[in-house]
């Protein structure tokens, strides 16, 4: 007897990127191919997340054209739409009534470590419930802080955006001088500040001092690097990750910030020039500098439009498509799509299958490899891992 075809939700999560759309198209199209379509029903496109599938708020799929998808494919941000929300049990059983209603078998939420958690706790609950639903995450994040993959969907670009953001700085800085300071995103790893060593081509580019979470952060040697800097370059651009912490453990952003938590607990730090304005004004008093600026990157870095990294891109698609096609065709359960680097000199990924508790809540850092020990810069292997992921940036010459 041939089995009934279930139908399928999928949805977005947590912050926005510049690809995120990249694995949400690779899905749909994946799901539309006649090996998958005979198993799969309707594909329902949740707005706003698990907040949409709990009010029934569903974009029909299947009735995008393909015009309309490559449009979308290219686009920035959360087509769908996202949100930040941990499921409660009660909000599992609401689900649950949810998919029953509407005969769905195959649910996909796109997303980091927290989606990934929120997409393990409806799995687990649907299984207590004997309700028959295959979940799978896809990584996204541009922090780039999973453990289940090499890098992930989202931070190529984000990195390229910050990279170039620097480059221009660097620019600007050569013209006027004095100390520019740029926060970037990056809540417990430092990925995305690091980044911003690409920028730089000549030996005295920025930026030339470069702080990450993962280094216990005080105020005085940051004085005195910025000094020694100046002394060096007549100028000083300085990349800081707005995760930077005391020897406490608490990062300085959230001690200066409103104390406003989303519901998985995280801080909000990313909406608030704090930090650039506490390091700016320190500087000032301390070191008698008088042009100092700062500015905070904060959501620009997640939605630029015409700047993606194309292997991001192409990666974002590939692991939404891998994720339908091996969730539906070879019968993969509660999963999370890895990612990682082949071996070889010529740059590829792979897509493997990983347990979805992999990637849920909990996060990786900067490994020690990358660096360096003045504990204000990075190393040569973070350059070698980043720019493949990144790709090729302008070049700008100078007198």
């Amino acid at each position: 007897m041939k089995k009934k075809a279930m139908n399928m939700v999928i949805a977005q999560s947590g912050g926005p990127s510049m690809v995120i759309n990249g694995s949400l198209v690779g899905a749909v199209r994946a799901a539309k191919l006649k090996e998958c379509s005979a198993k799969i029903g309707k594909i329902l496109g949740a707005r706003h997340g698990i907040q949409g599938i709990l009010a029934g708020d569903y974009v029909d799929l299947r009735k995008i054209s393909e015009r309309r998808l490559d449009a979308v494919l290219l686009t920035p941000s959360s087509a769908l739409g996202s949100c930040r929300m941990k499921p409660t049990p009660d909000d599992c059983r609401r689900i649950f009534e949810e998919f029953k209603r509407l005969d769905v078998g195959y649910f996909f939420y796109i997303g980091g470590n927290d989606s990934a958690d929120a997409a393990r706790i409806v799995g687990e609950e649907a299984e207590k419930d004997g309700y028959p639903l295959v979940v799978c995450h896809i990584p996204k994040t541009i922090d780039n802080d999973l453990r289940s993959c090499d890098h992930t969907p989202g931070f190529g670009s984000a990195a390229r955006f910050v990279a170039c953001a620097l480059k221009g700085d660097d620019l600007d800085s050569r013209a006027l001088g004095g100390v520019k300071i740029d926060i970037i995103m990056g809540r417990d790893a430092g990925f995305l500040t690091a980044a911003s060593a690409l920028a730089r081509e000549r030996p005295d580019d920025g930026p030339h001092l470069i702080y990450l979470p993962e280094v216990p952060f005080t105020i005085d040697k940051f004085v005195c690097d910025v000094k020694a800097a100046m002394k060096k370059f007549g100028r000083c651009v300085c990349a800081v990750s707005e995760g930077i912490r005391g020897k406490d453990g608490v990062p300085i952003g959230a001690k200066l910030g409103s104390g406003e938590v989303d519901s998985h607990g995280n801080v909000q730090m990313s909406g608030s020039g704090a930090l650039g304005d506490y390091l700016a004004r320190e500087l000032k008093a301390r070191a008698g500098i008088k042009r100092v600026r700062a500015d905070t990157f904060g959501y620009l870095q997640r939605s630029f439009p015409g700047i993606a990294s194309s292997a991001d891109r192409n990666e974002a698609y590939g692991a939404g498509f891998v994720a339908v096609n091996a969730t539906v065709r070879l019968g993969y359960k509660s999963w999370t799509v890895g990612i990682q680097r082949k071996k070889g000199r010529k740059y590829d990924v792979e897509y493997v299958q990983m347990p979805i508790t992999k990637a849920a809540k909990f996060t990786r850092s900067m490994p020690k490899s990358f660096i360096a020990k003045n504990g204000h810069d990075v190393t040569q292997a973070f350059i070698e891992y980043a720019k493949p992921i990144v790709g090729e940036l302008p070049h700008c010459e100078v007198i």
